[in-house]
């Protein structure tokens, strides 16, 4: 039976610490490397309704995006969120591990993944940050093309692929042909976008300001949410690790999704 700490040389594999952010908190966060892994729970968060699913399921193990402990912390309480989580997690003997800014950079990882979903062809690193051991660039953004077609025809089909109930956007007047894909935050790489020949950019997070430099360039920006353009790399953690340990279970979380409503 693989340990957590098998598991996280498979997690690390794919999505190499060195390719995090200084700021970011990546790894094994909880639990200890020893224990037996018989089921892994994959979900972008490691919210409570995760953390109590995973028990339900008698999973030792979840693996997230986003990471159980970003900041630093001076209690584990009932008091908030975090230490409810933390909490829950050691009374049921469930670990955490979690690759978040260095599985968004990955060859494979959260942008390769949107960008999949989203039908790019042709798809490459915008602005490289470097290569990979076996070669391959890697860094935060994704481009490539689809078929020439208007704004308003792809907007549908981002809200299809991506099944999220609404989009944020602006309207540059352009048709739509080469997409840059950044999941998550990553609309302050908008003038990097433009200058590398893209006409359309969908992300998250979209601040106001940022809605109006990109109308102002000339570029089609979309917002398709947060949870929506990370949430396709589950499937992608999952069938990895379902790969190199065919003898355990692994399940994408069948609960967790955006808390984020539309009226």
């Amino acid at each position: 039976m693989p340990t957590v700490a098998d598991i996280l040389v498979q997690i690390e594999s794919l999505a190499p610490p060195s390719m995090k952010e200084d700021w970011d908190n990546v790894g094994l966060l909880l639990g200890s490397r020893s224990k037996s892994v018989s089921k892994v729970l994959v979900a972008l968060d490691p919210f409570l309704d995760v953390c109590r699913e995973a028990a339900a399921w008698g999973a030792e193990l979840i693996v997230t995006h986003h990471p159980l402990i970003f900041r630093p912390v001076s209690a584990v309480t009932e008091d908030d969120a975090v230490g409810r989580a933390i909490l829950f997690l050691a009374e049921h003997g469930i670990s955490a591990i979690n690759a978040h800014t260095n599985l968004d950079c990955a060859p494979g990882g959260v942008n390769d993944a949107l960008a999949v979903r989203l039908g790019l062809d042709g798809v490459e690193v915008l602005s490289p940050a470097g290569l990979d051991g076996a070669g391959r660039p890697w860094g935060l953004l994704r481009m490539g093309k689809v078929p020439r077609q208007s704004l308003e025809t792809f907007l549908g089909e981002v809200k299809n692929r991506l099944n999220c109930p609404g989009l944020r956007y602006v309207n540059s007047g352009r048709p739509v042909h080469n997409v840059a894909v950044g999941g998550g935050s990553c609309a302050s790489e908008l003038e990097k976008v433009f200058y590398a020949g893209c006409d359309t950019f969908v992300t998250a997070d979209v601040k106001y300001n940022q809605f109006w430099s990109a109308k102002e360039l000339g570029l089609n920006l979309i917002d398709a949410g947060h949870f929506y353009t990370e949430n396709p790399v589950c499937q992608v953690l999952a069938e990895h690790l379902r790969a190199a340990f065919p003898e355990i279970e692994v399940k994408v979380s069948e609960i967790h999704a955006d808390c984020m409503k539309f009226a």
